[in-house]
């Protein structure tokens, strides 16, 4: 997804351009300190506490240039408005945070009021028309016949959380500003894979693969999560 992301960033801005980046929901800020670490100036918004303690202590020991270049904030994604003023990042980054809201469309609208007019929005979600993929993979039949009426289900961590579909969120964000401009799966061949699985010897192969399947058709569009970019209009 970084390359995704990057590539979008690439064909977007002029090359060497600071830009302003949000990312709500950043969790332990990867991808906060990676852009930090490109030269941009990132604004991390989270609200679990123990996701900003390692988000803080991964800046800590950063060199004092990027530390200068990322802010940390404890809040709700859902409060953006209350944080920052309209138009003021070119980037806003939303990734595995839509599935632990039960109405994403305010949140989504806050979103897009924060791009300047052209700024890109990047949003990860559970990909809702591949949730029979896993469960018919793994054997599970019931489970997987279940999934193909829903947007619910049960993550890796135990909790009841929801996806999206490609042909809503589309819709979605025509209606806020922010029409879709690109789309990539991620995790095609890999999402089975067990928890703490090894990295195996040939990753880059691997992550070529993905990369591949990821702006594939058919493959693109049962893959386990969904990576859109949109444009602020």
């Amino acid at each position: 997804m970084a390359r995704q992301l990057d590539e979008q960033i690439v064909a977007r801005f002029p090359v060497g351009q600071r830009l302003r980046v949000l990312d709500v929901g950043m969790g332990q800020g990867t991808q906060a300190l990676r852009l930090a670490r490109a030269g941009h100036q990132v604004t991390g918004l989270e609200q679990d506490a123990t996701m900003v303690a390692a988000a803080r202590e991964s800046l800590a020991g950063e060199p004092e240039g990027i530390r200068e270049r990322m802010r940390i904030i404890e809040g709700d994604g859902r409060d953006t408005g209350v944080h920052f003023l309209p138009g003021s990042f070119d980037v806003v980054l939303c990734h595995g945070v839509l599935m632990y809201v039960e109405e994403p469309d305010p949140l989504l609208a806050g979103l897009a009021r924060m791009l300047a007019h052209g700024g890109l929005l990047s949003l990860l979600v559970r990909n809702g028309d591949a949730l029979a993929i896993r469960p018919g993979l793994s054997g599970d039949w019931p489970g997987a016949l279940a999934a193909f009426d829903t947007t619910a289900y049960r993550n890796r961590l135990g909790l009841d959380v929801r996806a999206d579909r490609l042909k809503d969120l589309t819709s979605t964000l025509a209606g806020i500003g922010a029409p879709l401009h690109a789309w990539y799966g991620v995790r095609v061949f890999t999402d089975t894979a067990a928890d703490g699985a090894e990295v195996p010897a040939d990753v880059e192969t691997l992550l070529a693969v993905e990369e591949k399947a990821g702006r594939t058709d058919p493959y693109r569009g049962v893959a386990a999560l969904l990576h859109l970019c949109g444009v602020r209009g």
